[in-house]
């Protein structure tokens, strides 16, 4: 509770830590979870990951035992964009089992509000609708277009920096050719804040018209 406090009004519990509180997922020691609205007047602090999802509805917000939390069906969703695809299989059966409401649960096949950016990236520049989180070989990859043979992978910086993060990058993307993709990776900020520049660049992997 004290982390979610520290952070000011209108900040929740969410991501792993939610998934802990709503008993979801096991314990684990580690970093506090918390997400907070809009981008400014927040700095990080030791112990607290910091997420800034671009919207955070009211109705995905409740509290537990006088926590402010994300939903269970929110929960799940963000958990979709942090873990592995097996424990949030979990997850997701131990909310069933608990008969938790999902209401807020992603029906698009997205696993998080980047996720959801890009599919709406790809309605406005007229970009065909890809195929949404696929297996490929032993990885999945976020966005398919399978007849031209064009894989998209969309990275928060949170979760692709590092040495490992960077290693298990390069093995996905060799791997991925190997199946004979063209791989695309497009940052956080580059779909958000350059959405002309990643369509041109995907139209371009597509063979489509300008």
């Amino acid at each position: 509770m004290a982390a979610v406090f520290a952070l000011g009004d209108g900040c929740v519990l969410s991501h792993r830590s939610a998934g802990v509180l709503w008993r979801l997922l096991p314990d684990k020691s580690g970093r506090i979870d918390v997400s907070v609205p809009g981008r400014a007047g927040r700095a990080s602090r030791p112990g607290i990951g910091i997420h800034r999802p671009r919207s955070l509805a009211g109705t995905e917000v409740t509290e537990r035992l006088r926590i402010p939390v994300t939903t269970p069906g929110r929960t799940l969703s963000d958990l979709r964009a942090t873990c592995p695809a097996w424990e949030v299989r979990k997850a997701t059966r131990q909310a069933e089992f608990l008969k938790l409401p999902l209401a807020n649960l992603r029906t698009d096949g997205s696993r998080s509000d980047l996720e959801t950016d890009f599919l709406a990236l790809c309605r406005r520049h007229r970009i065909p609708r890809p195929e949404v989180n696929v297996k490929v070989g032993s990885w999945t990859v976020d966005f398919l277009w399978e007849y031209e043979r064009v894989a998209v992978e969309t990275d928060f910086y949170d979760y692709h920096a590092g040495r490992i993060a960077f290693r298990d990058d390069r093995s996905r993307d060799l791997e991925l050719r190997r199946h004979g993709l063209d791989v695309r990776r497009y940052s956080e900020e580059l779909v958000n804040d350059n959405p002309g520049k990643v369509a041109a660049d995907l139209r371009d992997a597509l063979g489509l018209a300008s």
